[in-house]
């Protein structure tokens, strides 16, 4: 009996490895299900036990009564915080919570709404890393921040439901929904303009998936949500309208600002770091659509971009669907997050609910880069810490802005690619 037992402990330990690492895939499922559960509980007991902490929530209340008082001008309308700088979605949801919530007094309720909110997006980002065959023993990180409980349940910040928004446009695009997901992202940017960030890629993917006129549609609807949403406030301010809900050129307080502290106060206020950092975006963005996203095309990118140009499609009907089935639930998820941390690195100032469309992100994009699981859990314990720092100094916004910048330089040198897998063959069918 004795010399059995190292045999049957050899092939426990095997099978906890093929488990956690995802090569068994049949018994891998309860790892995330465990997990969700077991952050639904949390998020009772942080609701439970944690005081909350009023930041925006009456603020925008206030704006909200204005609107249903019978408001349209954004100029006009204003709450403690200040002057109401988010697109027409936001005005729509937070009126709805006004109502349900008898006119933001009954936070407790708020409160669990967003807990609903939080755990509906954890699913969603977990069927997410299940459909790009992320292993299990990565899932832990999607539970585990301090912060991210903080901003859904604590603060209830109009970030949660952009981000909810971001998550089921990437499930989408996965899914090759093109349509439901180009709408999905359409109201998300309806509520806060952070999801910007990712906007080349979603151009990137529909035209890769889609093809040109495919795309070209779909990107109308992007706009004519955005009309229909607008159409109160427009009668009344348009320029009003469009200069506040997708003001590009707001200064942010440095003594808010979690990322670029460590530079001074006079350099991170100034035009120049500005101007560089905007620069900094565009050509790293640059770089990665030309070696990373548009290689599984197989054609060099100016073949792809003179065509466009003269509006033209760039690919033949047969190329267009070769190419679609490159886009895999790996390569839509490898893209869009991809964007997103690049843009949040170049960001001149981060605030702490800007977490919410970070947390998330690494995880996966650490994964997908090869590095070492060590190092994955080191990077986001590193992050974790950082974005817990409150307020930020040096060395905080300084390891925000490496660890940024550490993710961004290993997914850009990795080897692995996010088209075609064994996973996902190439017959998978279109969807509109």
């Amino acid at each position: 009996m004795a010399g059995k037992e190292p045999g049957m402990l050899a092939r426990a330990i095997q099978l906890a490895f093929n488990v956690a690492s995802g090569r068994d895939r049949t018994l891998s499922w309860l790892i995330p299900l465990s997990l969700f559960i077991l952050d639904a509980l949390l998020c009772v007991v942080v609701i439970w036990k944690v005081p909350y902490t009023e930041i925006d929530w009456k603020a925008y209340m206030e704006q909200v009564e204005q609107y249903v008082a019978g408001e349209r001008d954004y100029t006009v309308i204003k709450g403690g915080t200040g002057p109401l700088v988010y697109p027409a979605a936001h005005v729509y949801l937070y009126t709805a919570l006004y109502y349900v919530t008898d006119k933001g007094r009954d936070i407790f309720l708020a409160q669990q709404l967003f807990a609903v909110l939080y755990m509906a997006t954890l699913a969603v980002v977990m069927t997410c890393y299940w459909r790009a065959k992320v292993p299990p023993y990565v899932f832990p990180l999607l539970i585990l921040s301090k912060r991210l409980h903080s901003i859904f349940v604590l603060r209830c910040f109009n970030d949660c439901f952009a981000v909810f928004s971001l998550w089921v446009t990437i499930y989408m695009f996965q899914k090759r929904a093109w349509t439901l997901g180009t709408g999905a992202y359409a109201w998300g940017l309806g509520i806060k303009m952070s999801l910007l960030l990712v906007l080349p890629t979603v151009g990137v993917i529909l035209l890769l998936g889609r093809g040109f006129a495919g795309s070209l549609q779909l990107a109308a609807i992007i706009a004519q949500v955005h009309f229909v949403l607008a159409v109160p406030f427009l009668r009344t301010n348009a320029q009003g309208y469009l200069s506040r809900a997708f003001e590009l050129s707001r200064q942010f307080f440095f003594k808010w600002t979690v990322n670029w502290r460590f530079v001074g106060e006079n350099i991170f206020l100034s035009r120049p770091f500005a101007l560089g950092l905007l620069l900094l975006h565009v050509s790293v963005l640059v770089w990665f659509i030309v070696n990373k996203w548009l290689k599984i095309t197989g054609k060099p990118w100016l073949s792809i971009v003179a065509p466009m140009l003269r509006l033209r499609s760039p690919f033949g009907p047969r190329e267009e669907s070769q190419i679609s089935a490159q886009v895999t639930p790996e390569y839509v998820m490898t893209t869009m997050l991809s964007a997103n941390v690049i843009g949040l690195l170049f960001a001149r100032s981060l605030h702490y609910q800007f977490y919410s469309y970070l947390a998330w992100s690494t995880p996966y994009l650490l994964w997908r880069s090869g590095a070492h699981p060590l190092v994955q859990y080191g990077l986001w314990a590193l992050q974790e810490w950082a974005w817990n720092v409150f307020p930020s100094t040096n060395a905080s916004s300084g390891i925000v802005v490496g660890v940024l910048a550490t993710t961004v330089v290993l997914v850009a040198t990795s080897r692995k690619q996010s088209g075609t897998s064994p996973s996902y063959p190439s017959r998978e069918r279109k969807v509109a």
